[in-house]
């Protein structure tokens, strides 16, 4: 859990990164920041308020942690804050070495020093990383001569944060713990800031193994049933989110009695659950505490919903047994059947 209400930016440092294969350079700038008070609490708002309960991520590298560039930095940071400035002009460095794809966008890198923040109830440091690509036109008006002039500028929004990561000093050893944010590239070369600028992975929490699983069941469920069984499709699914929303622990055995039922449905999505877990490199567990803020989140992204051509839409959310689809051979057409005590 995060807690950054109380969190205190001490120490910004702001670089200007551009795009290597552009040849657009750096611009390193020669000290600290000076925050005002009012500034202060725009850029805290600007910074930390995108980031929420969320996955989390650990730093990684193939042979050595000590090697991975950014956990280095944060720990030089971590262990001695008034370094905060040096290190930010490696960070930045070690960023612009990162941004080779052409379509990474140049932006402005923030490089902040925060106490008092909190997660999982326990108040530690954090070193926030943020970039910002995109710039929005406000309209700027003043007085002129009797009356106002008016003219357009391009600044930062500060409701929309690009780039972005917390880097929170616990757990060293395994990695730190990692929040990040990227809301402008979701394509290939948006992995930059993911796996070549930090070159982190997911930290395998509650929150990891109830989010693999619940894509497991989506997934699952596409597989299952052709796509003229959606009532079926829809149902697996909405029964496996109540299976997870109502417990508070994952048993394999109690999941499969309850959401998959059937032996050959079990088998199925045993058979299914291992090439998954095979194809994106995830861990088996058939035991673990359900997160549900990861069970929250992934409710958003299910679909409940059958269109019938343009003049229908069935919302399915339980009861399986009281929507049967049929045919009508007399109108040549495919048809539902409701059945229902109350019309509301």
């Amino acid at each position: 859990m995060l807690n950054l209400k109380e969190a205190q930016l001490k120490q910004l440092a702001i670089h200007f990164i551009g795009n290597v294969a552009d040849e657009e350079g750096m611009q390193l700038s020669k000290n600290l920041v000076s925050i005002e008070d009012e500034i202060a609490t725009l850029l805290k708002s600007y910074f930390l308020k995108p980031f929420k309960e969320q996955e989390l991520y650990t730093f990684h590298h193939e042979s050595n942690l000590d090697l991975n560039e950014i956990y280095h930095y944060a720990s030089a940071i971590f262990n001695d804050p008034d370094s905060t400035f040096l290190q930010s002009v490696n960070i930045a460095k070690h960023l612009y070495e990162a941004s080779s794809h052409p379509n990474i966008k140049a932006g402005e890198l923030y490089i902040g020093y925060f106490d008092e923040c909190v997660i999982n109830g326990e108040v530690v440091e954090v070193l926030g990383i943020f970039k910002s690509e995109n710039k929005d036109t406000y309209l700027k008006v003043y007085p002129k001569a009797g009356g106002f002039g008016i003219e357009g500028e391009a600044g930062i929004n500060i409701n929309k944060l690009d780039k972005g990561c917390l880097i929170f000093n616990t757990e060293k050893e395994s990695g730190y713990r990692v929040a990040v944010i990227d809301n402008t590239n979701k394509s290939s070369e948006a992995q930059y800031w993911i796996t070549q600028f930090l070159n982190i992975r997911p930290n395998e929490d509650s929150y990891y193994h109830t989010k693999n699983y619940l894509s497991l069941c989506k997934e699952f469920a596409e597989e299952a049933f052709p796509e003229s069984d959606k009532v079926d499709k829809i149902d697996l699914v909405n029964t496996a989110v109540e299976f997870f929303s109502k417990k508070e622990e994952f048993n394999i055995e109690e999941f499969n009695n309850e959401v998959m039922q059937e032996p050959s449905m079990i088998e199925k999505f045993q058979q299914y659950k291992d090439t998954f877990q095979e194809t994106n490199d995830v861990p088996s567990y058939d035991e673990f505490e359900i997160s549900k803020q990861a069970v929250k989140q992934s409710k958003r992204g299910i679909k409940s919903v059958i269109k019938l051509d343009k003049n229908f839409h069935v919302y399915v959310h339980g009861n399986r047994q009281n929507i049967v689809r049929g045919y009508d051979e007399q109108l040549d057409m495919n048809t539902y059947t409701l059945y229902f005590k109350e019309e509301s």
